[in-house]
């Protein structure tokens, strides 16, 4: 008697107001086999039954490509949306397991990549979200959460400080802003700076780009013009930011480069618009400022995209290549001594790096296996 009555489940799950899916038929197959079974299913079974065939289900849907570029693509899809997918909770620990440097003042992590660190439009998950749920794995249940003492932009990795108490994170968010806080980054260019190194000394300033697509971006506001084969002095902007950015290659290729970047300033996107504008050097994966009129997928060289797998038409998906590498900290409080925080490169980085022919100065070695480590991705 039992198998009829299962199949009635199946049938009268489908009424008018009614969920016409899989998952009751799924759920009524379940309970088919269950009562056909002789040993009958926990609702821990039925559930791991449910995730396997959920599994399953998904498998068939997305064969594996077989083509190199096709699976190269599929890897940076999901590199770039898994964190979107991830509890609060999962973030939270695998942050705890890639922590650089803990004491009683400061937690310092690695930032992966693709995570704001504030909330806003269309933002799921943030680092500000997971701080209560950080400070409980580390310090119990009853620990107060952590603070804030800077930013990162989303797409950008690595160190990253916060403090236990908020009168100490303000006291380093004064060490930031009194430029008390020397600050090294890793970038990899499309294209190689010239000359080889030197300083990057132009005001920048925020407008509004006019064209299909309305938005704002950062830009360099000059105080000097060349008029007529002379370097005349402008009138400079009232709201521009003094912006100075020292730099230099670690290792290049006729296309690509590798630089270390250290911001002398701390303006908004600063690295990115010194580059692209100052230097004509875009970071690799910067769709923002590749191009100043829109804002679409950057346009990379043909010999480019043969090195990284990829072709044109999938070259939105690359990441940006721009990693908080080190960050210096002098002496607070009760420590007498600077505090040097050093994260090594992400793989996706390091991948790149190979893949375009860059070597790494000694210091940025291992990178791969300690970001692994680490738990970058």
């Amino acid at each position: 008697m039992a198998a009829p009555g299962c199949g009635a489940l199946g049938l009268r799950s489908r009424g008018p107001g009614q969920c016409s899916g899989g998952l009751v038929t799924l759920v009524s197959k379940l309970f088919c086999s269950a009562a056909v079974s002789s040993k009958s299913l926990t609702a821990q079974q039925l559930a791991e039954r449910l995730r396997a065939q959920k599994q399953e289900q998904k498998t068939k849907k997305e064969p594996v490509p077989t083509h190199p570029v096709q699976r190269r693509v599929r890897e940076l899809v999901r590199f770039t949306q898994q964190l979107q997918r991830v509890h609060p909770n999962v973030l939270a620990k695998a942050l705890s397991r890639g922590i650089l440097h803990q004491d009683k003042d400061l937690v310092v992590i690695n930032k992966p990549y693709g995570l704001p660190v504030h909330g806003g439009p269309g933002v799921q998950l943030c680092i500000s979200d997971v701080l209560p749920i950080l400070a409980k794995i580390l310090r119990g249940h009853k620990a107060e959460p952590l603070h804030l003492c800077h930013r990162l932009d989303k797409e950008t990795t690595g160190v990253m400080v916060l403090a236990w108490e908020k009168e100490v994170a303000h006291q380093v968010q004064e060490l930031f802003r009194t430029r008390q806080v020397t600050k090294k980054y890793r970038a990899i260019t499309v294209r190689v700076p010239v000359p080889s190194a030197g300083v990057v000394d132009i005001p920048i300033v925020e407008k509004e780009v006019q064209g299909q697509q309305q938005h704002h971006k950062m830009t360099l506001s000059p105080s000097y013009r060349m008029d007529k084969g002379k370097m005349v002095k402008v009138r400079s902007s009232r709201i521009a930011h003094v912006a100075v950015t020292q730099y230099r290659v670690l290792s290049s290729t006729l296309s690509s480069a590798f630089l270390e970047l250290q911001p002398i300033t701390g303006i908004k996107h600063q690295l990115r618009v010194h580059l692209s504008f100052g230097l004509d050097c875009p970071i690799l994966g910067d769709h923002k400022y590749s191009d100043w009129n829109k804002l679409a997928p950057q346009k990379l060289p043909v010999g480019t995209l043969k090195k990284l797998g990829l072709e044109q038409s999938k070259a939105r998906h690359i990441p940006l290549h721009l990693h908080a590498r080190q960050l210096i900290l002098p002496a607070l409080g009760s420590r007498k001594e600077e505090l040097n925080l050093v994260c090594k490169l992400p793989r996706f980085f390091v991948r790149s790096l190979r893949r375009l022919g860059l070597e790494m100065p000694n210091q940025d070695e291992n990178g791969d296996n300690e970001a692994r480590h680490l738990g970058a991705q």
